[in-house]
C-alpha cells in the first residue's frame, strides 16, 4: 500500500500529524534527524498509532537516504515540515535557515518529481505576510516576510510551485500555520523542543510548573488594545486535522494550477495578554509575567482570514485559547521533563 512520508514527523507539530493521518487509516513513515526532537517521541507516537509505524533516522537534504525511503516505503505522497522555525534565531543565524530549509525543500521536490509521487503538503507559515496592512488576512494577501525565517518559506513556497511544472502530476498544498500550541488530549505526545524555546506558551508552563519566573512579554507598547503582540494561536490538533484535508480532497485547485494554498488559524486575534488570562482561567491561577523589550522580527498585529479553507477544504479550528492551554498544561503534568 502506498505511505504517506512525514520528514520532519517526531517534532511538535509532525508527531501530531501522525497521528492523525495514521487515525484516518493511512500508512504513515517518519523521517527525522532529531536535530530539534527527542527520539524518545518515537516510542509516544507508536503507543498511539501501531508498534510497527516505520521511522528512519536522517535529514531530509540527503538526497540518496530520501531516495532510498520513498522507493522502500512506497510513498505516494510527502508532508514536508523539516525545517528551523525559531524566528529570533534566524535573525542573528541567517545563512544556517536558508541553507537548512531550502536545502532540505530542494531535495524534497526534486524527489518528489523524479518519483512521480501525487502530492505534497508544505508547512508553510504566516511569517511569508510579514507585517500586513489590514488584518485579518487572506490567502490573497502581499506576501512581504520581514524575518529570514519567513523569507526562507516563501522562497520554499515558490521552489514548491515551480516544481509543479517541471512534473506530471505533482500537487502541491502550502498551509500557512499561524501559532501552534496544545497537546493531543491523551497527553502522551506534546511539545518538547530540545533548545530552549520562546514560544509563548511553552514559556507560561514553564512559569506554571515552577521550573522558571515570569513570562516575558516582549514589547507592551505595541499599537494594539492592551499594547501587547496579538497573534492567531492554533491548537497542534486543529494544524493536525488540516493535513489529513489537505491530502484528502481534490477539488482545491485553480483551473491549470496544481498548487493552492491556505491559512490554518482560529481566524481570532488573541494578545499576550489575552493568552496569560486565558491560562490563568485553564489553570485556576494567575501567571506572573515581566516586560521585556521587542524581540527582532516580532510584528504587532497579525491573524488568519481562515474562509478558504472552510469552503475548499471543509476544514474549520474547533479549539479556543483556554482548551489550547488545558491540553498544552495537560501534557506537561503528565511529562515534567519532556519525553526524557
Amino acid at each position: 500500500m502506498a505511505a504517506v512520508l512525514i520528514t520532519g514527523g517526531a517534532g511538535y507539530i509532525g508527531s501530531h500529524v501522525a497521528v492523525a493521518l495514521y487515525r484516518s487509516e493511512r500508512q504513515v513513515v517518519i523521517l527525522d534527524n532529531f536535530s530539534n526532537a527527542s527520539p524518545s517521541a518515537v516510542d509516544a507516537i507508536r503507543s498511539i498509532t501501531t508498534p510497527e509505524l516505520p521511522v528512519v533516522e536522517g535529514d531530509a537534504a540527503d538526497s540518496a537516504l530520501l531516495e532510498k525511503v520513498v522507493s522502500q516505503y512506497h510513498i505516494s505522497s510527502i508532508v514536508h515540515l523539516a525545517a528551523f522555525k525559531d524566528v529570533s534565531e534566524s535573525s542573528v543565524r541567517p545563512h544556517r535557515y536558508y541553507r537548512n530549509n531550502l536545502n532540505c525543500t530542494i531535495n524534497v521536490a526534486e524527489v518528489s518529481v523524479e518519483h512521480g509521487l501525487k502530492r505534497m503538503v508544505f508547512s508553510s507559515s504566516a511569517a511569508v505576510y510579514g507585517t500586513p496592512q489590514t488584518v485579518p488576512v487572506c490567502e490573497e494577501t502581499s506576501l512581504q516576510p520581514i524575518s529570514p525565517y519567513g523569507r526562507s518559506k516563501l522562497m520554499c513556497e515558490q521552489i514548491l510551485i515551480d516544481s509543479t511544472s517541471a512534473a506530471t502530476r505533482l500537487e502541491v498544498v502550502l498551509l500557512r500555520y499561524f501559532n501552534p500550541v496544545g497537546a493531543h488530549p491523551s497527553g502522551v505526545i506534546g511539545e518538547d523542543p530540545t533548545h530552549s524555546t520562546t514560544s509563548l506558551v511553552s514559556q507560561i508552563m514553564q512559569t506554571a510548573s515552577g521550573k522558571a519566573g515570569p513570562v516575558p512579554i516582549f514589547g507592551n507598547d505595541y499599537d494594539t488594545p492592551d499594547g501587547t503582540a496579538i497573534r492567531d494561536f492554533v491548537h497542534v490538533m486543529d494544524l493536525a486535522a488540516g493535513h489529513v484535508a489537505a491530502l484528502e480532497n481534490d477539488q482545491i485547485f485553480g483551473a491549470g494550477s496544481r498548487s493552492a494554498a491556505f491559512n490554518l488559524g482560529t481566524g481570532v486575534g488573541s494578545s499576550v495578554l489575552d493568552m496569560l488570562n486565558a491560562a490563568g482561567a485553564a489553570l485556576g491561577c494567575g501567571i506572573p509575567y515581566r516586560i521585556s523589550k521587542r524581540r527582532p522580527g516580532d510584528i504587532a498585529s497579525i491573524w488568519a482570514d481562515c474562509e478558504k479553507a472552510r469552503k475548499q477544504l471543509g476544514w474549520t479550528a474547533q479549539h479556543n485559547p483556554v482548551s489550547m492551554i488545558r491540553d498544552h498544561w495537560n501534557w506537561q503534568q503528565r511529562n515534567s521533563d519532556g519525553y526524557r
